[in-house]
């Protein structure tokens, strides 16, 4: 099973890494990606939070080494994992994995790229300038995962996962 499962994981990285190419939503210094949103919380619901927090970071890993992200994809990404998958834990139920996406990245990940803007990439901007692009991209990538997650596909990958 742990072979399937990391399988899964590497297949929705691959997504992650080819759909930055296609859909992102530029926003200063930062790229904002709804379909990384979508695949925190599909698989924090399918395989549980260490597989999603896996795959933010390989996700965003790879983006950068291909330039299609930016140091920002880390902070984001992976508190919006890992805040999803426990609050998925929780509740058992895709909302919670969902508030857990739009409060972890839009809100905590936005107020942690502060840090990394200034320091790291030499960005002026201020201390909240990240969280509302990082809220709208969470949000958008929150209703795919929703409308993905109601599909018969992902009731298939549930029961093949569990």
């Amino acid at each position: 099973m742990q072979v399937r499962k990391l399988t899964f994981t590497a297949l929705f990285i691959a997504i992650g890494v080819i759909s930055a190419h296609l859909i992102y939503i530029p926003v200063g210094v930062s790229r904002c990606f709804p379909v990384q949103h979508a695949i925190n919380i599909l698989l924090a619901v399918l395989l549980g939070t260490k597989y999603s927090v896996s795959a933010a970071f390989g996700t965003s890993v790879l983006r950068n080494i291909l330039g299609t992200g930016s140091l920002l994809a880390f902070p984001g990404s992976m508190i919006g994992a890992a805040l999803s998958g426990y609050l998925y834990k929780k509740t058992n139920h895709i909302l919670g994995a969902i508030v857990g996406e739009i409060v972890g990245t839009g809100i905590l990940g936005g107020m942690v790229a502060f840090p990394i803007a200034k320091y790291l990439i030499g960005s002026q901007v201020g201390a909240f300038f990240f969280v509302v692009p990082f809220l709208v991209s969470t949000t958008g990538g929150s209703i795919i995962a929703y409308v993905l997650y109601k599909t018969p596909i992902t009731a298939f990958f549930r029961e093949k996962m569990n």
